[in-house]
């Protein structure tokens, strides 16, 4: 039996990490190929791309794509973790004026624009080779540094005053923390912050409409195909016969190797509907082209 491979599309439920996810999965499919393109956290919910045997060697390209939330900020409550799932570290009344219309679209504004942030302390961030959430565990008071981050669009779904809470929808580049925007967000707005709700509805071309529960029996026949999960993630250039046995082997290949022009950028190079390899230009004005990561023939 041909191992499984390809993309599974999980909805994951608030609880369980990202690594308790690919463990089911692992335990389900019989493989331990198994891993996740982009963290959600225990509290989180939605979609989590696990990537299953030769799609492992996708991940780099399928975390690199912006990603979608909607969340809900509770004000007036801190939290170490800046979720429902931390302690209380501080709590204070919420002023009526904090929900000024104007208020909050200046304070929203501000967010679009922000290019520096601060990530939470509790997170997978390492730090000479231990993960803050360990340190922070430990009793260590961290501060992380300020990391580039870009909002695409950021959207505010809905506005309530018991319990003070605001619903947002946005979309964003890889690396930023919905956490930290719960915690800034407030802050601009004169008061504490932190998420209760946070639920993933697209990581990159993935959605929500196609995600399965994670206790679906059907998990093996779910995979999007190799093939196919490389299309959504990258841009795609058949090859020709030549091409193939060349890839295979990890030499370049000129023009005469592709059916048509490959694009700039890592491409997915397939056959019909076998993945071949990832491979790009050199960029030395020769034509040649290189792979980057190859992929073992199915069968």
């Amino acid at each position: 039996m041909n191992a499984p491979a390809g993309v599974l599309v999980i909805d994951k439920p608030r609880g369980p990490t990202s690594h308790d996810v690919v463990s089911r999965v692992r335990r389900a499919l019989r493989t331990r190929e198994v891993g996740h393109a982009g963290t959600l956290d225990p509290m989180a919910t939605g979609v989590l791309v696990v990537a299953v045997g030769e799609a492992t060697k996708l991940v780099p390209w399928l975390t690199a794509h912006d990603k979608a939330y909607r969340t809900t900020i509770r004000l007036g409550v801190a939290t170490h973790s800046l979720d429902a799932e931390g302690e209380v570290v501080e709590s204070r009344p919420v002023d009526a004026s904090v929900f000024d219309e104007a208020r909050v679209q200046e304070a929203l504004a501000a967010e679009r624009a922000r290019t520096l942030q601060i990530p939470p302390s509790v997170s997978a961030i390492k730090i000479d080779g231990v993960a803050a959430h360990a340190r922070v565990r430990r009793g260590e008071d961290l501060v992380l540094e300020a990391r580039p981050v870009a909002v695409h669009r950021l959207d505010l779904l809905a506005v309530r005053r018991d319990p003070p809470e605001l619903d947002l929808e946005i979309v964003c580049a890889k690396g930023y923390y919905v956490r930290s925007l719960g915690r800034d967000l407030a802050e601009r707005l004169g008061t504490l912050g932190h998420l209760v709700s946070l639920r993933r509805t697209r990581s990159g071309p993935f959605t929500d409409d196609e995600a399965i529960p994670l206790d679906d029996p059907s998990l093996a026949t779910r995979l999007v195909p190799l093939v196919e999960a490389a299309g959504r993630a990258l841009a795609k250039v058949e090859l020709t016969e030549e091409g193939v046995v060349r890839a295979r082997y990890g030499k370049r290949l000129l023009s005469e190797h592709f059916v048509a022009p490959p694009a700039q950028g890592p491409v997915a190079w397939v056959h019909g509907e076998t993945l071949v390899a990832i491979g790009e230009l050199t960029g030395d004005m020769t034509g040649e082209a290189q792979v980057i990561r190859g992929f073992r023939p199915p069968g």
